[in-house]
């Protein structure tokens, strides 16, 4: 996988998939642009200002709640390329790699709008504003391979052509 470098979005603990994605918002005629209402409800107008590759930052549990798989589909819909939490509800995160949204398990001490650098091969990530680094456990190298191909179908896809 290769390195991402990103603008960080700060969120606290106990970050529910409701906060993500209104469940109101789960209907056919929205799902092309499920990106336009996240964290509408907690943050609003933020789905406008994330640009393609910028990164969340948060605390413990991120993703609990409901085992939708919207949610993480619609962060990288709106461009999230990878969230940095303490933890993460575990159907959130076996979501997220089915869909390819790479997690990374971790606590980090940064600021909301600063920039870091995950790299996933190495386990590392440096904050590129105070110099500080921080590590993690790698993914296996089938996991890394499904996050890599864009999630578990797509991998499929690509295995039976």
């Amino acid at each position: 996988m290769n390195k991402i470098t990103g603008k960080i979005w700060r969120f606290g603990d106990h970050v529910d998939t409701d906060q993500i994605l209104p469940a109101e918002r789960l209907v056919s005629e929205h799902l092309e642009h499920l990106n336009d209402f996240i964290f509408e409800k907690v943050r609003p107008g933020l789905s406008s200002e994330i640009k393609k590759g910028d990164i969340i930052a948060a605390g413990k549990n991120f993703g609990c709640g409901s085992s939708r798989e919207h949610a993480p589909r619609s962060l990288i819909q709106a461009g999230i390329s990878c969230i940095v939490a303490e933890s993460f509800a575990r159907i959130f995160f076996r979501n997220s790699i089915n869909v390819g949204l790479l997690l990374v398990e971790c606590k980090i001490d940064t600021k909301e709008g600063g920039t870091i650098t995950v790299d996933p091969d190495n386990g590392k990530i440096v904050d590129e504003d105070d110099g500080k680094e921080y590590s993690f456990p790698k993914y296996p190298e089938f996991i890394g391979s499904l996050i890599s191909k864009g999630g578990l179908m797509a991998k499929i896809r690509e295995e039976l052509r």
